[in-house]
């Protein structure tokens, strides 16, 4: 794999998932903890490349699998369960 790529892939998942862990931790309403989440999901995804396409990291490969199910599990909570709720309540 490029080395470029792999620079470019680490080096996003590390500052996404600081954007995310950001926008979560500020606890700004449901919609934008989701997003937050979406970003989180982004930031696994490139991890998880990184570390398979790369020599090194399967560690950090195998925890983002873990984390990407559990960021998942949070943009369904925050945005799809958070909106299906809301429409029933109307």
């Amino acid at each position: 794999m490029n080395d470029t790529m792999l620079f470019v892939l680490q080096w996003y998942g590390a500052a996404s998932g600081a954007v995310a862990a950001l926008i979560v931790s500020l606890n700004l309403g449901a919609q934008k903890t989701g997003y937050g989440f979406i970003i989180f999901v982004s930031s696994s995804l490139s991890l998880i490349a990184w570390a398979f396409m790369g020599e090194q990291g399967l560690a950090i490969g195998i925890q983002n699998i873990v984390l990407l199910v559990i960021n998942c599990i949070g943009v369904y909570r925050y945005l799809i369960a958070h909106e299906a709720k809301g429409e029933a309540a109307s």
